[in-house]
Order: C-alpha cells, then structure tokens, then sequence
C-alpha cells in the first residue's frame, strides 16, 4: 500500500468501501460483516485498483474470486461489469453462471445468464435459463415473457435450432388456456423467421383454437397473409366477426394500407372508430385514408376528433417535442386546409407544431404556402432559419430550398444554391447530380455531362447518373450507342425501373425502333404511371398513327400530374392536347 499515491490509494479505498459494503450483504442473504476478511478486502481493493487503470483481465479475477468466496450478489453483478467493459463474452457468462449456481433462486442472475447466451448466439444452451425464468414468473408474468420470445432469438444464426429450443421451453404451456394461445403464437413467429410459412399458420391455428378471442394468434394470422397462406386473412375475418380487441382491428388495418387495399381499410376504421370512439389512432387513420380519397370535410372532421382526443399535457409547456401522431395531424389538417384554399389557417395549424426534429419537414409545408401567397423570399429565408441539430441537416435545407425554387420553375436560383453546397460539399454526389440536372434546365448541357461522369467517378453503382447522361444524350438525339449503352449500365444496378426502362424506349424510339420502344414503355407505364412516361408512350403512339390511344395516355397523364412539363410540351408539340 505504501507504493500507491496517497490520494489515489484514498480514492480506491473509498471506492471499495462501497464496494467492500456490498460484499458484506446480498439479496437473498442476511448480512455477514465477519466476510469481510483482511484478504478479502484487499483481494476487492486490488481488483479495483487493476480495473480503474485498465488491467480488465486481473481486475475480474480478483473480483470473481472475491465474490465466490464472500457469497455475494453484488460482486458477481461486478465482475459481470468488469467483462462487458473488457467485452469479453465469455468472462460475462462465467461470472453469470457462477452467479447463478450460488443463487439458484436469483431471477437476476438467471436473466443475465440467458441475456449473454443469445447476445454469445449459444442457443442451444439458453434452453434451461428459460425454463428456469418462465417457472418463476407468475402467470401475467409468463405471458409477458413469452411473447418476448420471439425478438429474443431475431438475431439467432440458426433460425430452426431456436424453433426447437422454444417449442422444448414452451411444452408445458401449450396446452393451457391461458398461456397456451400466446405460446403458439410465439411458436409461429419463429417458424415464420424460420422461413416455415406452414408451420407458422398452423401455429396460429391451434393457438385460436385454444381460445378463439385471443389475440395473439390473429396478429400472427394478420402477418401471414399472402398469396401462400389464403387461410390466414379468413381466420384474421373470423375473430374480426366477434368482439375484436381494438389493437387488432389496427393492426388488420394497417396491413390493408400497406397492401394498398385502401377501400378495405377504410370499412375497418370506420367499424373501429364507431366501435372505439375514443381510440385516437383509429381517427389518423381514417382521416389519411378521407384525404386520399379527396373526402375534404370528413378527413378534417377525424383529425380534429384525434386532436381533440389528445388534451393539452404538462409537456406543452415545458418546450418538450409533441408526440408523432399530433404531429402528423396538424400537418394534414394544414393540408386540408390548403387544398380547400384556406391558406391562413394552413399556416396556422404549422404554428400549432411543436417539434424540433420535425422544424424542416414544417418548414417545408409552411413554405410551399407561404410561395402560394406570393412569399417566395419569406419561404427561403424560413427554410434557412431551421436550427441544424446534426451534420446532415445542412444538406437536407439545401435541398428544401432547391425543391422550392424547382417546383416554382425558378431555376436559375436554384442552380445558385446548389454552386454553393457544391463549393462547400465538393465530391457529395447528392449535389453534384442536382447540379448536374439544373444545369440541363439551364441548357447547360456540357456542364451536365461533366458533373454527371464526376458523378459516376465518385459512385459508379450511382444508377440515376447513368440514367439521366444516356436520356439526355437519346432527348437530344446524339450519340444513340452511348446513350444505350449507359442506360443498360444502369439497368444493371436497378433492373425493371421503370423509369430506367422509360428512358430505354426513348433510345429506340430515336433509333427508329418503335415497335420496341411502344413495348417497353407500355411495359414501364403499367409498373409505375407516371406523367413523363405518359408523355413518351403517347408521342410515340401518336407518331404511329395510334392517335386516339395517344390523346388517352396523355389524359391519364394529365390527371396524374397537370403542370408536367414535360407533358404539356409533348402534347403542344403534337397538337394532341386533350
């Protein structure tokens, strides 16, 4: 001792008093201060000492050793620490075993036993710390825990040996009432990471017919869906026909927005909201589902019920960020008050957002506004006032305001902003391809070119700079080859786009090849309508004498997107204009 600094020697000691006070009781034991040895103490000391200046391996075997022979909780809790600060997998699960096996009653030590197995990806082995957890947990505990099953072995390697291991764990609860629904539903969630489609929907039938009003079950129906399991939605109908636990009715919902059967999902939230009228999310949902469908008044009638759902909290005053679901509600109340030309109150329902992670999503909104008021330089000067909370908030203002000045056909202005994010961000390919296709606006055609072969130096998998150098080589009816060429390149890192395609067409239709380029176009229209490509499939329609499906593509494409440049040039070049 006489060799350590004195100031540090009274740090350490201090220290591991503490520690020393831990030692001499546990969880489970009765205090024992007679543990506290001379030895002992100076074995904690030294492991101390050896952990605060970085000799891990010593310092957690003084500690294990310490904690063996003083039967004490906390010190293998400590030397546990010591290994994860070493990040050494292998010392946490010793010290958690050791633990363990002085404390077989210890829930904690078995928890951190059966943690660091799955975080090691032993699998087989967490089979006995999980039966070990769920004979302790009482019944709302063993539910809980089993339906945490599943993200306890999501990053498993071997997806079939974690099945096995789960259906062993969960025997005994299959077959009860109680647990055994939420048990199969478990079972079929890692068959389904498992890639066992069958086997999951089997799970989720027998855990219905356990109890046909359990949920869990039919959340995993509800993710089953699909061509290769037709059963699964008539199961997920079947519960919906009783008293449907209002989360499920969500999720079945949600599922039908994501599979775009809009209508669908419209019947269930309109059921839900009549249901449950006071389930906030319902009424978000139901209000997107109105303002897609153009149903004005009735969208803005449930985002103010959602509002209206949500009092004023304690946050609002304390500056603190508003909650996501009333932030999305404002911003399309602004909307539905934009579309009905109620401008002001627009920009009022932005006001109402308190949310700095959202300022320049807001901004935006605000701006887009504020250029229909004739307030152009307001709206910039907005945009360049949102505080930047991270380094990428920079770039993602610079590009706020060129899509600003883009969709007000101001060019030239925006060409400005994005020579000065190019002077400060020199190889962000970002830029430099927004650049390059401001500069093609400009007629600045070989300005293009170059920053788009910069572009494709910096990034040669950048499939969008290939793309746009060969149509605009095809648009302007030079060097086909090439053009040709540079397009098939990008085909190979996005194959199918159908604006990539689009652009394919457009070579051959340059070419003189317009029986192929018609069929690749009506190909990409058919993937993705789109305005631009409507342009293209009716010019090349109507130069084929197809004059009549050429004037009925472009009204589709009118309607898709009225002010498409594009397609307005086409269709006055063309005299076809609808």
């Amino acid at each position: 001792m006489s060799r350590i600094p004195r100031i540090l020697c009274l740090t350490l000691l201090s220290a591991c008093m503490g520690v020393s006070a831990l030692a001499a009781s546990s969880k489970s034991d009765k205090p024992d201060n007679s543990n506290l040895d001379g030895r002992l103490f100076y074995e904690i000391l030294v492991g101390e000492i050896l952990a605060r200046t970085g000799d891990k391996g010593p310092a957690y075997a003084n500690l294990l050793d310490a904690a063996r022979r003083s039967n004490s909780q906390q010190l293998y809790e400590r030397a546990v620490e010591i290994a994860y600060s070493a990040r050494s997998g292998e010392w946490a699960l010793e010290a958690a075993q050791s633990w363990s096996q002085a404390f077989p009653s210890s829930r904690e030590a078995n928890r951190l036993q059966l943690q660091i197995l799955l975080g090691l990806n032993r699998v087989a082995e967490t089979q006995e710390p999980l039966k070990r957890e769920l004979a302790a947990s009482s019944p709302t505990e063993r539910v809980a825990t089993i339906q945490l099953l599943p993200r306890y072995f999501a990053n498993a390697t071997d997806k079939k040996l974690a099945v096995s291991v789960v259906e062993k764990v969960l025997a005994p609860e299959i077959t009860n009432r109680t647990t055994g629904p939420t048990a199969w539903a478990a079972i079929g969630a890692l068959r389904l990471q498992a890639d066992d489609l069958n086997g999951a929907l089997e799970a989720a039938r027998r855990g219905a017919a356990l109890d046909p009003q359990a949920d869990s079950p039919v959340l995993l129906a509800i993710a089953l869906i699909g061509p290769k399991a037709p059963t699964a939605e008539t199961m997920v109908e079947r519960y919906l026909a009783g008293k449907p636990n209002v989360d499920v009715r969500m999720a079945y919902g949600r599922y039908l927005v994501n599979a775009q059967r809009y209508p669908d999902a419209y019947t269930q939230m309109r059921l839900l909201t009549e249901e449950h009228p006071q389930f906030p999310e319902a009424w978000l949902l139901r209000g997107s589902l109105e303002l897609q469908d153009s149903k004005l008044a009735q969208a803005e009638s449930s985002f103010k019920t959602y509002v209206g759902l949500y009092p004023p909290s304690a946050d609002d005053a304390t500056g603190a960020d508003m909650n996501r679901g009333m932030v999305q509600a404002y911003l399309l109340l602004s909307q539905v008050a934009e579309l009905s030309q109620r401008l002001d109150e627009a920009l009022a329902y932005l006001d109402k957002i308190n949310s700095p992670t959202d300022a320049l999503r807001v901004e935006r909104r605000r701006a887009s506004i504020l250029v229909r008021q004739g307030h152009l330089e307001q709206a910039r000067a907005g945009i360049r006032n949102v505080p930047e909370l991270q380094a990428s908030d920079a770039l993602a203002k610079v590009n706020a305001e060129v899509a600003l000045l883009r969709d007000s056909r101001l060019y030239a202005e925006a060409y400005q902003v994005l020579q000065a994010a190019r002077a400060r961000y020199p190889d962000d390919v970002d830029v430099l391809y927004d650049l390059a296709m401001m500069a093609e606006r400009l007629g600045k055609t070989d300005e293009m070119e170059q920053m788009l072969r910069r572009v494709i130096e910096l990034k040669p998998d950048y499939h969008h700079a290939y793309n746009a150098l060969g149509y605009s080589l095809a648009d302007r009816n030079i060097r086909l080859n090439e053009a040709r060429q540079l397009i098939q390149q990008a085909l190979t890192y996005a194959p199918d786009d159908p604006f990539i395609l689009d652009s394919l067409a457009w070579v051959e239709f340059r070419a003189g090849n317009s029986t192929e380029a018609l069929r690749l176009l009506q190909g990409a229209f058919k993937a993705r309508p789109d305005a631009e490509i409507a342009a293209h499939l009716g010019e090349v329609l109507w130069t084929t004498g197809q004059h009549d499906q050429a004037v009925a593509i472009w009204k589709e494409g009118v309607a898709l997107s009225p002010q498409n440049e594009t397609l307005r040039d086409t269709m006055r070049r063309l005299r076809g204009a609808p």
